[in-house]
């Protein structure tokens, strides 16, 4: 309980507004934080003009707070209400072609059980709040190699693992009537009379996002801003004018969305694939199936010959 009662003064940031939704006298709420914040030797919140804000100790203290009461409401609900045993597998990972096609193979591998599968496509950022905020389980994030030692760091101080899954160089895809895909040689030049799909949003820790996105974004006379990796396809297909930076992608899908694929000589930027998770996380079955896939499809769409080493 006093868990609860602490979670939900950070979510009110006030202990009138919590007392009053938790129906706790605000004497009695006070004096329980207190009795709190001196059982563990830290300050939980910082009293201010604003309210009740957390302190450094008690961001981390109410992160931990949350997964350990969503895991008692979990328990309660599984064996008071006789809940059916239920699949779950929760990852986020970067728009990435060869990594989608993983999981829809690890799809079909479902048993008959009920299940809950969450799946997103965004940003490293994003992925990893999802995992310190949002209670995903797995993440995939993606960065040029040249950053590796932020992220490392990054992953350290927030206490997660990482594991490395794949490394490659961009390729360029476009539709097979583009004027692009009849080219044996593409150079960067070669590029910028045509319009380039971007969702350009970098994000390297403790580097200024001008920094990065001056380094991701090469030089082009137009550019469409897409965020959803379904629409990028679309456009790549319907528009031969457009063009697109990707990891390498299945044969088939290309086929089926009647895209080429082709690299670009003048463009040898390395980036990483890595499988993030909490320290403390043990893989479930369901996630190392997952794994599985994911070795598999790298391995077709990314030959250990042409995988950077």
């Amino acid at each position: 309980m006093h868990l609860k009662y602490a979670v939900s003064i950070a979510d009110y940031g006030s202990i009138n507004k919590a007392a009053e939704e938790i129906h706790v006298a605000q004497p009695n709420l006070s004096r329980i934080i207190k009795e709190l914040e001196s059982d563990l030797g830290i300050s939980i919140f910082r009293r201010s003009s604003r309210g009740m804000e957390l302190t450094p100790d008690g961001e981390n203290f109410i992160r931990m707070a949350k997964r350990i009461l969503e895991q008692v409401d979990e328990m309660e609900q599984m064996y008071k209400n006789g809940q059916p045993f239920r699949q779950r597998f929760s990852i986020s990972v970067p728009r990435a072609s060869y990594i989608s096609d993983a999981f829809a193979h690890f799809s079909c591998q479902l048993s008959a059980d009920e299940a809950e599968i969450f799946y997103q496509e965004t940003n490293a950022q994003q992925v990893v709040r999802n995992i310190l905020e949002v209670g995903y389980a797995l993440g995939i994030i993606r960065y040029a190699a040249r950053f590796d030692r932020y992220f490392k760091q990054m992953l350290e101080e927030k206490e997660l693992t990482g594991e490395l899954v794949s490394e490659f160089t961009y390729q360029l895809v476009m539709s097979e009537k583009s004027p692009l895909a009849a080219k044996k040689d593409l150079s960067p030049e070669a590029l910028k009379p045509f319009i380039q799909i971007a969702h350009a949003d970098p994000y390297v820790p403790s580097l200024p996002l001008s920094a990065v996105r001056s380094a991701e974004l090469l030089p082009t006379q137009r550019r469409i801003y897409v965020f959803e990796r379904g629409s990028q396809l679309d456009l790549l297909r319907q528009n031969p004018e457009t063009f697109m930076w990707v990891s390498p992608m299945p044969q088939d899908l290309l086929d089926s969305m009647h895209l080429v694929q082709r690299t670009c000589p003048g463009y040898n930027e390395t980036y990483r694939d890595v499988l993030i998770h909490r320290k403390d996380y043990r893989l479930t079955e369901l996630d190392k199936c997952f794994i599985t896939e994911l070795t598999r499809s790298k391995r077709a769409c990314i030959p250990a010959s042409k995988e950077k080493s």
